[in-house]
């Protein structure tokens, strides 16, 4: 694949986390020509080892979870922390561990789902009522003979409700029914997958796209289970180190986070990749809210996130459609008949 080093308009604003020397955002012309408007670009901060950040597809909240410690520690002290439509926590803690009989450990990818928001938090699934916090259900993946240990890593829905979860340290990916009280099947182990971290339902095709934290490839799913590496790591194209997060905005371009190297990525439809941020301090399993055009960025490391715009494509409207400030995030997208919702993950 063609690696372009051009970099179009991308992330819209540099904000005080990413002033850092160590988290210097690539600026964009859209920042360059002065158009700045803060109230789609919002920093989070006193959080503790966030790991995934995702918007409800309504627009008027968003969830990041928190590790809080060891990420494989039965510790009960994770929580997930809940905030408004621009980016203002409203509660710090509004699922935690150890409170009101809720055992929350080290909880990591999320997905919401109708009104349930689904948490992956070790060898559980997770689901909790997104208004209330209310445990709703609770899925285990007990060990096979051949695994020592369940590692679940990250979450994504298709939009018929139907789950996927991928196991990082069993190289394996399940699907989970939740019509059928949530039953479990295996969808695919193979050792190709080479630690799937990050997974998220494509919005064109349907198939699962999972990134590999091992190896630093980007892998296609069927609904079969049949497995396509997409790209991976050549000897003249070690692109990427640790994978963590990957999601797709409203057009079908694809969003990766590669938290060893600090860079996030676009791979555009036809397979072309673009730095788009860089020097950053460890984005973890990144959401894109494809309602207002955002992307979601949890830093590990630094206990603190980040929510921005994203530059609409140029082949995202007709040639004679004229382009307005919401391609670039600065003001909402116009409403739509059908609108496509925010990322499920």
């Amino acid at each position: 694949m063609e690696n372009h080093h051009r970099q179009p308009p991308t992330l819209i604003t540099p904000s005080p986390l990413l002033k850092h020397p160590l988290s210097r955002i690539v600026l964009s012309a859209a920042f360059v020509l002065g158009l700045v408007l803060p109230s789609h670009a919002a920093q989070i901060t006193g959080l503790e080892s966030p790991n995934s950040f995702v918007g409800d597809p309504s627009g008027k909240e968003y969830f990041i979870s928190n590790i809080n410690g060891d990420r494989d520690a039965r510790d009960n002290n994770g929580f997930i922390t809940k905030l408004d439509p621009n980016g203002k926590i409203t509660n710090l803690k509004f699922i935690q561990g150890g409170v009101a009989d809720i055992l929350l450990h080290a909880p990591k990818g999320l997905a919401l789902v109708g009104q349930i928001l689904y948490v992956a938090d070790l060898d559980q699934l997770k689901g909790f009522d997104k208004t209330t916090g209310k445990l709703l259900v609770s899925v285990s993946f007990p060990a096979s003979a051949s695994q020592h240990v369940v590692s679940l890593t990250d979450v994504a829905a298709e939009p018929t409700g139907l789950l996927y979860v991928s196991d990082q340290s069993g190289n394996a990916i399940y699907k989970i029914d939740p019509s059928a009280n949530h039953q479990v099947a295996l969808l695919i182990h193979d050792d190709r997958l080479a630690g799937p971290s990050g997974i998220a339902v494509h919005p064109k095709t349907g198939h699962l796209i999972a990134v590999s934290w091992e190896k630093g490839k980007i892998l296609e799913v069927t609904p079969e289970g049949q497995l396509t590496e997409l790209e991976s790591n050549g000897f003249f194209t070690g692109r990427f180190q640790n994978l963590s997060g990957v999601d797709f905005d409203r057009w079908g371009n694809m969003y990766l986070s590669d938290l060893t190297k600090g860079k996030i990525w676009r791979m555009t439809r036809d397979h072309r990749f673009q730095v788009i941020a860089e020097y950053l301090l460890a984005p973890a399993d990144i959401g894109i809210d494809r309602a207002n055009n955002l992307i979601l960025v949890p830093y590990h490391y630094a206990h603190a996130a980040e929510m921005n715009g994203l530059e609409a494509p140029s082949d995202g409207k007709s040639k004679n459609e004229k382009r307005t400030l919401a391609d670039y995030g600065f003001i909402p997208p116009p409403p739509k008949s059908a609108p496509d919702g925010a990322a499920k993950k």
